[in-house]
């Protein structure tokens, strides 16, 4: 597996990636994929997605996609790696997330759970916390 910057090219194919994953799209666009990572397989197929959104020091981490026939081979937490590497290099102090599907998977790196309120007023302003995510959704974050 390869892990790259995002292209404005792979806009559609991480759109369909996030649909099949049940992650919100409607956001997402090329202006966007500026702090996207894609993995690509052999042959060059995007097999997954990871992005940061930055606000600030802070920043939202979203859109981690893996694609189901590559699942459970530790994908998921190399993308996790890789996008907090460039939140650390380019400054981001927290990284906050919203998930209502892998609450279990993100305490394993460090990810606590806090209270959706606790979050910058900046960052519940974002499209993900005040329209995409729903209320029942898990708040997380990470401090580096």
């Amino acid at each position: 597996m390869k892990i790259r910057a995002a292209r404005s090219d792979d806009l559609d194919v991480i759109k369909a990636l996030l649909a099949e994953n049940e992650l919100p799209v409607d956001d997402v666009d090329a202006a966007l994929l500026v702090d996207f990572l894609v993995a690509e397989d052999v042959s060059g197929r995007i097999v997954g997605s990871v992005g940061l959104e930055r606000v600030g020091t802070d920043a939202l981490l979203r859109s981690l996609a893996v694609v189901q026939t590559s699942r459970n081979a530790g994908l998921g937490g190399r993308l996790l790696a890789h996008a907090e590497n460039l939140a650390r290099a380019s400054g981001i102090s927290e990284l906050w997330l919203l998930t209502t599907t892998a609450a279990d998977f993100f305490p394993r790196a460090g990810y606590v759970t806090v209270n959706r309120s606790s979050a910058s007023t900046r960052l519940q302003a974002s499209t993900q916390f005040a329209q995409l995510c729903p209320a029942s959704a898990v708040c997380m974050m990470k401090t580096f």
